[in-house]
């Protein structure tokens, strides 16, 4: 059983599963690929001066490979279920039950509605300001949670919001993601 399941594999969901994994959570990324990232050029995307979207990409997916992700590229999950307990993600060939939802598919909602999480009178899932859906461990990032503001870096930073509750929730204190060198004074 995987504690967290990433549901798309742009900025937002590479972003949760970066932290989550690197912290110690067995994290799985669903990715079909139909990032907007294909489209963009980054100029405005903090520390980076110039990049291809689709360079990013292959950037972001090699980081978060590199801390034992289990991405599954092409495998699109066709539905969730609460389980009271956790979660049961399926994809046309297999089922995976896991204890958190980082939910990261652009502007389509549909996993969302068919989760049953909450919406905002503009049309986009309801979160906390933790990313948290009205479904206890099911999280929402980036365009599904807002009606404009479809910005990668932002999305990132949802993504990043998510993984750190998550994280808080599993470690029972508040968690900060910070590393310092041993040699940093």
């Amino acid at each position: 059983m995987a504690d967290v399941v990433v549901v798309g594999g742009g900025p937002a969901g590479l972003s949760a599963a970066l932290f989550t994994a690197k912290n110690g959570l067995d994290t799985t990324v669903f990715d079909t690929d139909e990032t907007w990232m294909h489209k963009a050029h980054l100029f405005n995307y903090l520390g980076i001066e110039s990049e291809d979207g689709t360079a990013f990409m292959e950037d972001a997916r090699e980081q978060v490979d590199s801390f034992g992700v289990d991405r599954r590229q092409g495998d699109a999950v066709t539905d969730i279920e609460s389980t009271g307990d956790g979660f049961v993600v399926t994809t046309e060939d297999d089922e995976d039950d896991v204890d958190y939802v980082v939910l990261a598919t652009g502007a389509d909602r549909d996993l969302a509605e068919n989760l049953g999480c909450a919406f905002t009178d503009e049309d986009v899932v309801d979160v906390d300001v933790t990313m948290e859906t009205s479904v206890d461990d099911a999280y929402a990032t980036g365009a599904m949670v807002r009606a404009e503001e479809w910005q990668a870096v932002i999305s990132a930073g949802d993504g990043a919001a998510a993984a750190l509750n998550i994280l808080t929730k599993e470690k029972g204190e508040h968690f900060h993601d910070f590393d310092v060198p041993e040699d940093a004074e």
